[in-house]
């Protein structure tokens, strides 16, 4: 007898222990967790701390201004007028250069004809005294050299003549008289003019040398003016 019922309270008893386990399970697949009382778990990102001044207050950070060729990364080209057409802003270089050069005015350039002057003193008929004296030579070649550079600055025209000129020197080399002689010179105005101009320019012309023992000279020139 008892150990009938110790079998009857053990029998209970396992069926007791199977019974909540099968509950468990069957209850586990009917009714889920309810999902509001999930875990949620939350991160937290650590931010730029921004400057405080001192009133303790954020100051915002100031970012630099924006650089257009840095920022901008649209393609700048012109679009086309039409799909499959070329842009009509768009011209070749090679035309471009084409057309410049049609455009640019040529530049007129004058045709210049280079105009060589001569001015030449030619021998004169003189005092067969004179011309024994070397002294006098050489002092009267010093100042036809004197005037034919003068007349040199001073004909500044095409014309073409010869003038003839008498003048006298003092011992010091001062120019006391000059004048044309307009019976042996051309008559063109603008030579007479220029030659005796040159005479007067030419002085103070140098002093005689000791050979030449006069107080003054008289001496006589003529100018040629020519164009080659």
């Amino acid at each position: 007898m008892f150990s009938d019922k110790v079998f009857q309270i053990a029998l209970l008893l396992s069926l007791a222990t199977h019974g909540v386990i099968v509950f468990q399970n069957v209850s586990s697949l009917y009714c889920p967790e309810n999902p509001r009382e999930r875990k949620i778990e939350v991160k937290y990102i650590k931010q730029a701390t921004k400057n405080r001044g001192t009133s303790g207050k954020a100051i915002p950070k100031m970012e630099p201004f924006l650089r257009l060729p840095d920022k901008i990364t649209v393609d700048q080209s012109s679009p086309a007028a039409f799909p499959g057409e070329k842009s009509p802003f768009k011209m070749d270089r090679a035309m471009i250069s084409s057309a410049a050069a049609i455009n640019k005015p040529s530049m007129i350039k004058p045709d210049f004809i280079a105009i060589k002057k001569k001015i030449s003193l030619p021998a004169i008929d003189m005092d067969k005294s004179k011309i024994n004296n070397p002294s006098y030579i050489s002092y009267y070649q010093l100042v036809r050299e004197k005037i034919r550079r003068s007349a040199y600055r001073n004909y500044t025209r095409t014309e073409t003549g010869e003038t003839y000129l008498s003048f006298i020197i003092s011992k010091d080399g001062t120019l006391e008289d000059a004048h044309v002689s307009e019976e042996k010179s051309s008559a063109n105005p603008y030579l007479q003019a220029t030659a005796l101009k040159s005479v007067r320019e030419s002085a103070p012309f140098p002093a005689f040398p000791k050979e030449l023992d006069y107080p003054r000279l008289s001496f006589n020139v003529v100018i040629s003016f020519e164009v080659e």
